[in-house]
């Protein structure tokens, strides 16, 4: 009777064991998928692409400014007189200031993408309050006056920077169409555009990463982006235009 009962409890320990270990990768899975997630997330608002039957989609640069590529961004959107929305980086702000001013002179929407880049997934509420911040400070010293949105480097969140977003009545602005995700895709301009124009529909948000140096694939897809997308019958909008005509 001893060693059954002995055997008996070293079953239900054993049980108890895996049934914990069960719930801590689910729990850890969840968590996981939540942080990587396009369209959802624990607090706040997040954007993705607005619903709409509108043929209007916002082009978002992500990263910089960067002397690389900004001006020729900045260049063709001028020659296709497109608004965008650039989510500029605080330290590559710090280090490019004049870039960031072409950009608000430009009439661009700047959005703040963190100080920097790292992913704001375990972190606390104080280093994204710094994060965030200090980076506004930045864009607001371009001459930029408009409301100042607000992306996560990676598209990377979980608890602290949707919680501080929404106590501070701010949108997480996601995608719905990244190009640049796909290596494939990635290393060719005709690649880029067939991808971009070919999952574009009414109310996307379109990212691309296209001022870094080794990005210029990205900028030669940019004006047959535009020339693609127009000849469809879109018109671009920034983020803020974009939700606005969502919210009609």
């Amino acid at each position: 009777m001893p060693r059954l009962l002995a055997t008996r409890g070293a079953r239900r320990w054993a049980i108890a064991v895996i049934v914990s270990l069960v719930l801590v990768l689910t729990c850890a899975f969840v968590l996981y998928r939540v942080a990587n997630s396009r369209t959802f997330q624990f607090f706040g608002e997040l954007v993705d692409r607005v619903e709409t039957t509108e043929k209007v989609v916002a082009l978002t640069f992500d990263d910089g400014p960067d002397p690389a590529g900004t001006q020729a961004v900045l260049d063709v959107l001028a020659a296709e007189h497109v608004p965008a929305t650039f989510f500029l980086v605080g330290r590559d702000l710090a280090a490019n200031p004049g870039l960031g001013r072409r950009i608000a002179r430009a009439g661009h929407e700047i959005g703040n993408h963190t100080y920097s880049h790292e992913r704001m997934v375990l972190v606390t509420t104080g280093r994204v309050a710094r994060e965030v911040e200090s980076t506004d400070e930045l864009i607001r010293v371009t001459g930029y006056a408009g409301e100042i949105l607000f992306r996560p480097p990676n598209g990377k969140k979980l608890l602290a920077l949707p919680h501080y977003l929404a106590d501070h009545g701010r949108k997480t602005i996601m995608w719905d169409v990244e190009p640049n995700s796909d290596p494939d895709v990635d290393r060719s301009a005709a690649a880029t555009v067939s991808y971009t124009v070919g999952r574009v529909r009414p109310g996307s948000i379109v990212v691309l990463h296209a001022m870094y140096a080794g990005r210029q694939a990205t900028r030669d897809a940019l004006g047959p982006i535009i020339d693609q997308l127009t000849q469809r019958g879109y018109r671009f909008l920034t983020v803020s235009q974009l939700i606005a005509e969502g919210a009609r």
